[in-house]
């Protein structure tokens, strides 16, 4: 069976391996979903759906939190390659090119759901497959990169450990025990950045996905505008539109010519599983239980959940959960950088825990306890009074840019961005009303904030040294004046949740 390929971290080796997965678990979510609206007889099915020892799980009932994920493997879950006629259709690639190292194993879809006590109503958080981050309970020498990475990078390392210790083991035990890995690193790793303990998992691959959408008969989708992109092969007008699975397909992997590349392919991922549980129920198929036992038949073959999740009691006590109370959002990012030579989202954990504490478990009036409320940006607005100028003086290209975006996302007014003389350490000035966020500004960066008459009432001016190489990570939490409002998610522009839908079907980039 000879000995694996290392994973490829490259940029363009990315872009080439990865553009099938965003929506797999949207297909997933859909299932579940669906499930939660049938009757128990058809219910019990998918205890038949494959299960995993990856993780401890929790409860299946009241208060829980689930993680999606969709891997873009090219391969079977037994680890064969898929067969050419499979690959063309999904335009992924010859069998050749994967058994050389074309595709891999990482999570380019990761959903984080929120179900609350009575299961009516659910809240989800995707998270940039771009995102850098530290990985946690990964096997081998790769401890951070981004994080759709980290599934691939323990299942490749697990794998070779086992090809040592048994270089005869069956190609389908190794590739078992290698997603187990994959799968414990990828929930481990999500639990670190956001800070919340995850219940249970539910995983699928690219061929499930292909294999749903053809039981699903395909999906109606919208665009804003017309697309026509070689590189996935999506080629769509504007408006409603209904598309086979293979066109359903190149609509999720599309990146190349949206105005916010992977953030807008996020979004679609949002929409397709909006549209996607429009459809079952306007359709008539919760109702049809043929069409029913033909999605969990083919649930049953793709799907993999933790082992000790019980999806009859899911299902039973979540059966009034759909699209209607079911509301996304996407993590934050707070600028663009290239990490050993990839093309990374930077992000703010500390930011990103607080984000997801208060949206989980959001403490009732205690933004106005503080004395600050959220406008419909999800902006606090002790912060959006005030104005912040960033302007470089030391050697660190488009820092300035970064820290603007950073404070952005904890509400504040960007600014003036631009260059300054060189200087050797960051100073940061205020004008009148600014003190308290001026404070916590230079705080982040180790400095004390100054009172200056050159800077307009409200305003605070940041000029970077060549101190300042990064932005801090504390910018988030020490940005936003003591003690820190509730903070609430976006839900406009980039990185906010997918547009609202008309009958069901939201219209995207």
């Amino acid at each position: 069976m000879g000995s694996r390929q290392a994973p490829a971290f490259a940029p363009a080796g990315h872009k080439v391996a990865a553009r099938t997965g965003y929506v797999l678990t949207c297909m997933l979510s859909a299932v579940v979903l669906v499930v939660s609206g049938l009757s128990s007889v058809i219910v019990r099915s998918v205890h038949s759906i494959g299960s995993s020892h990856a993780i401890v799980s929790g409860p299946s009932l009241g208060t829980q939190n689930i993680l999606l994920m969709g891997v873009e493997s090219r391969r079977y879950w037994n680890g064969n390659i898929l067969p050419e006629r499979i690959l063309a259709k999904l335009h992924a690639g010859s069998a050749q090119a994967v058994a050389n190292g074309t595709g891999g194993n990482d999570t380019n879809t990761l959903i984080l759901i929120h179900i609350f006590a009575n299961g009516t109503k659910a809240v989800g958080f995707s998270i940039p497959r771009d995102d850098w981050v530290q990985f946690a309970d990964t096997v081998g020498p790769e401890q951070q990169g981004k994080i759709d990475q980290a599934y691939g990078v323990s299942m490749f390392y697990k794998e070779q450990e086992l090809l040592a210790k048994y270089p005869n083991i069956k190609q389908d035990r190794l590739a078992y025990v290698g997603n187990e890995a994959g799968q414990a690193a990828a929930v481990a790793t999500v639990e670190k950045l956001t800070g919340v303990h995850i219940d249970h998992f539910a995983v699928v691959n690219l061929y499930g996905f292909y294999e749903l959408a053809k039981v699903l008969g395909g999906v109606e989708v919208c665009l804003k505008h017309a697309v026509n992109d070689p590189n996935s092969g999506a080629h769509f007008h504007a408006g409603y539109q209904h598309l086979d699975a293979s066109q359903a397909l190149a609509f999720v992997r599309q990146r190349d010519g949206l105005p916010n590349g992977d953030l807008d392919r996020t979004h679609r991922q949002q929409a397709f599983l909006d549209s996607v549980l429009h459809q079952l129920r306007t359709e008539g198929v919760l109702n049809d239980v043929t069409k029913i036992e033909a999605l969990l038949n083919v649930a049953k073959q793709y799907v993999i959940t933790d082992a000790g999740w019980n999806l009859l009691d899911f299902a039973l006590e979540a059966r009034s959960l759909t699209s209607a109370n079911l509301v996304f959002h996407t993590l934050p990012i707070v600028g663009y950088e290239t990490i050993d030579g990839q093309d990374a989202n930077v992000v703010n954990p500390t930011y990103i825990k607080q984000i997801v504490h208060d949206t989980f478990a959001p403490s009732t009036g205690s933004a106005k306890a503080h004395g600050a409320q959220a406008d419909a940006t999800g902006k606090a607005i002790a912060n959006s009074k005030i104005t912040v100028d960033v302007f470089n003086g030391g050697y660190t290209a488009n820092l300035a840019h970064a820290v603007s975006a950073a404070l952005g996302a904890v509400g504040y007014q960007a600014g003036e961005i631009g260059d300054t003389s060189a200087r050797t350490t960051t100073t940061v000035l205020y004008g009148a009303g600014a003190a308290t966020n001026a404070d916590g500004i230079a705080a982040a960066f180790g400095t004390t904030a100054t009172l200056s008459s050159s800077v307009a009432a409200d305003h605070v001016e940041i000029l970077l040294g060549s101190d300042a190489t990064a932005v801090p990570a504390s910018i988030g939490v020490a940005a936003t004046p003591s003690p820190s409002p509730s903070v609430v998610a976006p839900t406009t522009g980039p990185q906010g949740g997918a547009v609202s839908a008309k009958d069901g079907i939201p219209c995207v980039n």
